[in-house]
């Protein structure tokens, strides 16, 4: 006879908590199953303590045990989140939060709530942006620029909002808020860099790992060669190798699901969109929306929208690699991909409010997938390694056709322009583009000593190509060489996401597979989503421009 028993009512973080006795000797199984399994976390966190113990010994007159400290600190977390529900943690949180926060809010009459939201966040911008002292290249006429940029996509976004009476203010402006203050808290406090320069650290580290195998597959002097087949594509593979291997042990959607619950409280989204913004930037716009499978045809068109603006916002994990291998600042990427993910659902918000009641209004949750799962995590990082290879040669297929097009057309604009006397050797889609972007640079507050035409040529490309031309003609075309340290910061941020035209293809594409016989409601919004996306981004590089002053630091590798 079968028998399945669950949980009491328990809260649970991870389902090996969940028990079934299937017979008696399946029961046995998997009764000394989870009891291996206990005992080898219990060992693995016994010699990770005593690492940490031995490194606080050793550096205990310098830093040198902060970082041990932290990963020890980490690890014992999850661990212990496995095994004790985090509601006697979460619970104490909501009481401070609503004897604090929300009560206080409450005692304010309805109607000067909405105004005084707005008049602090709009305190708090002045405040961070023109009290602290000029740089050089910083001045307080440059972040004027950069805020008066701000308000104007803000602006038009409200002018052209499908409903403007529907739309969330209370979402807007908390999005809106949150990036600010998480920018704050990376560009202006020593703490705020060194954590996110940290973790920048440790994704150049970790994927600098693949060069390892690249190494015994080819040759190590084949590393030396830079080409972008050998030293970007190898570790886009063992970074999607390695994020399924997460998936497997379930830490990846524990700590989505704990980002998604800090969106859905604070900017009042619904379930299904909190999940997806927190996962864009790990997994990327396709694999995002697979965490939402079993919704995606019960979703409704401002939640469509929105699950594709958080997909064109930021960039994944997954590609990190090859921007850091072409040079760009691992800690400008890793900042901006967090700053977006507010800035995502307060534009998307903006632009498509919603009029509807969503499925999973009120609830947060991760289906199980229901696909076939892996035997063990050895078959996992096998699973994701034959992913990586799809993923990057997609990648590669892609930049050769569209590097390959973008030179046909430009011959063909030469050949056209040389009929009509135009004699100028520069007629190209870049120069096309800057034209038609230029506005939009000089909003962000690039540096107008040439810079402009240059930084809203590579945006032009960003969207029209992908980020991954941009970012090589960024790094590797002596044309913008002579940027200034402010207006390539900018630049970075504002190319720093997946909105572009072929993208469009990607999520719609994914999305109709999802959710079949749906592909004309998901096309529909699939053009406002991308602008809503590519906007999200360049808010980022607008507050970048308010808030950096030392740009060097930013543009830099980082370091440990």
């Amino acid at each position: 006879m079968d028998i399945g028993v669950e949980d009491l009512g328990q809260e649970s973080n991870n389902s090996s908590t969940e028990v079934y006795i299937i017979g008696e000797e399946e029961g046995s199984k998997r009764c000394s199953f989870n009891l291996y399994w206990k005992i080898g976390h219990l060992l693995i966190w016994l010699v990770m303590t005593g690492w940490w113990i031995a490194g606080l010994c050793l550096h205990r007159y310098d830093l040198g045990w902060l970082i041990p400290f932290l990963v020890w600190l980490g690890l014992t977390i999850r661990l212990v989140t496995l095994y004790v529900s985090t509601k006697y943690v979460t619970k104490p949180i909501a009481f401070l939060w609503i004897k604090a926060a929300y009560n206080p809010v409450q005692l304010i009459p309805q109607k000067f709530r909405l105004p005084l939201g707005a008049a602090g966040t709009i305190a708090i911008f002045l405040v961070g942006t023109f009290i602290p002292e000029e740089s050089a290249d910083n001045t307080r006429a440059n972040r004027a620029v950069s805020l008066f940029g701000l308000l104007v996509f803000i602006g038009a976004f409200y002018a052209t909002s499908r409903d403007r009476k529907a739309i969330q203010w209370q979402t807007v402006i908390v999005g809106m808020l949150a990036q600010f203050l998480l920018a704050l808290f990376v560009l202006r406090t020593q703490a705020g860099y060194d954590i996110f320069n940290f973790i920048a650290y440790l994704a150049t580290s970790l994927l600098g790992f693949a060069a390892d195998g690249t190494s015994f597959l080819l040759s190590a002097s084949a590393l030396q060669l830079g080409y972008f087949i050998l030293s970007v594509i190898p570790p886009i593979i063992f970074f999607v190798a390695f994020v399924q291997l997460l998936f497997y042990w379930g830490w990846l959607q524990w700590a989505i699901k704990k980002l998604a619950t800090v969106f859905f409280y604070t900017m009042r989204v619904s379930g299904a969109e909190a999940v997806v913004a927190a996962a864009s930037p790990f997994v990327g716009q396709g694999e995002s929306a697979m965490l939402i499978k079993p919704y995606i045809p019960h979703l409704t068109a401002a939640e469509v929208h929105q699950v594709m603006t958080s997909g064109f916002a930021t960039i994944a994990g997954s590609v990190l690699a090859a921007y850091i291998a072409m040079g760009i600042s691992p800690l400008a990427l890793v900042s901006s991909c967090v700053m977006s993910i507010p800035a995502s659902l307060a534009i998307s918000k903006l632009r498509y409010p919603e009029t509807d009641e969503p499925l999973t209004a009120g609830k947060i949750m991760i289906p199980e997938d229901q696909d076939e799962k892996p035997s063990n995590s050895l078959h996992a990082f096998a699973n994701g390694s034959w992913l990586g290879i799809k993923i990057g040669g997609m990648i590669i297929a892609g930049l050769l056709c569209i590097l390959a097009l973008l030179g046909l057309v430009n011959g063909l604009l030469g050949w056209w322009g040389r009929y009509l006397d135009i004699n100028n050797p520069d007629l190209s889609v870049d120069l096309i583009l800057g034209y038609l972007f230029y506005p939009i640079a000089f909003l962000l507050g690039v540096e107008r000593n040439g810079d402009l035409l240059k930084v809203s040529q590579l945006i032009g490309v960003k969207v029209v190509a992908n980020e991954f031309v941009a970012f090589a003609s960024l790094t590797g075309d002596a044309t913008y060489a002579s940027l200034s340290a402010r207006s390539r910061l900018i630049a970075t941020y504002a190319v720093c996401g997946f909105g572009n035209i072929s993208s469009v293809g990607i999520q719609i594409g994914v999305l109709s597979q999802l959710a079949p016989g749906q592909s004309g409601r998901i096309a529909k919004v699939a053009l406002s989503a991308l602008v809503s996306g590519v906007i999200s981004t360049l808010t980022s590089a607008s507050i970048a421009g308010m808030l950096i002053t030392d740009q060097g630091r930013y543009t830099a590798v980082a370091v440990h």
